[in-house]
């Protein structure tokens, strides 16, 4: 997924979900990112990623749970936390790599 790895090597930080369609967790958080998208605007990039679609991409980063979110800034990831988390708290966490 070359596209992927352009985008994380941005200086705007990508926040980066790394879900299944299966997940009902993972279900739970696409309100979330819209809610935080709305929040963030072109602050932030916003990349879904279905786990069983890009096996590869999944293994590299070592998923071993969905919902696993990531944050990336210039190719390096900054955080990241498995499971459910509220825009709130994401919106701050982001906010210290903008």
């Amino acid at each position: 997924m070359n596209d992927f790895s352009e985008v994380i090597k941005n200086s705007k930080p990508t926040l980066v979900d790394f879900y299944a369609t299966w997940c009902g967790p993972c279900k739970m958080m696409h309100p979330i990112l819209d809610k935080l998208k709305e929040n963030v605007g072109d602050a932030v990039s916003i990349l879904k990623i279905d786990v069983d679609k890009n096996q590869e991409l999944s293994a590299q980063y070592r998923i071993q749970s969905v919902p696993t979110l990531m944050i990336f800034k210039d190719g390096e990831i900054k955080w990241r936390s498995a499971g459910v988390h509220q825009a709130d708290a994401l919106e701050s966490k982001l906010k210290e790599f903008i």
